[in-house]
């Protein structure tokens, strides 16, 4: 079964066995506050600096999930408003969360093929850097020039869809955090909250040490080559490892873009499908959107899995009406090439 679903999506094949080298090497017998275990911590921390290219001055945090951040950035970061600007489920859907906490959240919403741009007062701006329902993405550039519009404001990105396969410019933001089921091409589990100067700066303000998960008690963690609570230690070796195997962000980065905007002229030049994000400018690079009738969308599903291979079901607002594919790197071009073939004939 080949899977283009965006999310837990198709590991690396390489996995298989480095699950075998996990238990052969005893490291997931080890205490977590082990030597052995805090060494796995720092070689892996070093590695996702070299390999995604993150300032030394950003901190890298093992948590639970990418929700678990929602909580952190609300808790920990943010005492009187956030802003969140979306266009779809996810990110509404952390708005939704926020508001649940207590705090005072404005919402702005924006269209599919908008290019974003705002001013705020709010004290925290999140974002969402690349939708997974439907297939849009903020650039490296519309995150800079919210930067300067809004200079004071902390500024914190949802990027678990394109994180490790989009090159990003760190420093437009504060707070990034993804999941390693996506672009890190590995199973769920696991989460990365990668923050900067300017955020450890507001939480020392702020002061919030009232939960397992404030972000004071991370950092002080962190420092340590330690983790907050009991933490996934197969998830981390097996980033390791991954990290060790994948070239530099750059490079995986070019290779995606390349291979979406073929993908993307596939569609418009060489089937009758629809690409759902009519404006290429932000249109993911990481997640396709597809859409169609009712009916087409549940005969191309049906017909994809009687060939062994799996898509994405539309989310949100669009459940019904696309499907999605996952242009993650751990899909190799010869699993694109099967699907071009079979979307020619199908």
């Amino acid at each position: 079964m080949i899977s283009f679903y965006p999310g837990p999506s198709q590991v690396y094949p390489q996995v298989a066995q480095y699950l075998q080298d996990a238990f052969d090497s005893g490291i997931l017998s080890v205490n977590h506050r082990s030597g052995a275990a805090m060494e796995l911590v720092r070689e892996t921390y070093q590695l996702l600096h070299e390999k995604l290219d993150i300032p030394a001055d950003y901190a890298i945090a093992f948590v639970s999930s990418a929700t678990e951040c929602w909580e952190i950035i609300a808790q920990s970061l943010t005492t009187r408003q956030s802003l969140h600007a979306y266009n779809g489920a996810f990110g509404q859907k952390w708005a939704e969360y926020t508001q649940k906490l207590g705090l005072n959240v404005v919402h702005q919403p924006f269209g599919l093929n908008e290019v974003l741009s705002l001013t705020t007062e709010a004290e925290t701006i999140c974002l969402t850097q690349n939708e997974t329902s439907n297939g849009t993405q903020v650039t490296n550039s519309t995150l800079r020039k919210i930067r300067e519009a809004v200079p004071n404001a902390l500024l914190a990105v949802d990027a678990t869809s394109s994180m490790a396969g989009v090159a990003f410019d760190w420093t437009a933001a504060d707070v990034w955090f993804a999941s390693v089921q996506k672009c890190f091409g590995l199973p769920a589990g696991m989460g990365l909250l990668v923050y900067g100067p300017r955020a450890v700066e507001r939480a020392r303000t702020i002061n919030e040490r009232n939960h397992y998960n404030s972000l004071l008690f991370i950092d002080e963690n962190v420092r340590k080559f330690q983790t907050h609570y009991t933490p996934n230690v197969l998830n981390i070796y097996l980033l390791k490892r991954v990290l060790e195997q994948v070239p530099p962000i750059q490079t995986v980065a070019a290779a995606l873009q390349q291979r979406a905007q073929s993908l993307a002229t596939f569609f418009e030049k060489e089937t009758s499908w629809q690409l759902l994000v009519a404006n290429a400018a932000v249109r993911s690079d990481t997640v396709l959107a597809i859409t169609g009738t009712i009916p087409q969308i549940e005969q191309i599903k049906q017909a994809a899995k009687a060939r062994q291979i799996t898509l994405g079901n539309g989310y949100g607002d669009w459940k019904e009406t696309t499907f999605r594919i996952a242009n993650f790197p751990a899909i190799s071009n010869t699993d694109f090439t099967t699907l071009r073939a079979f979307l020619t004939e199908a």
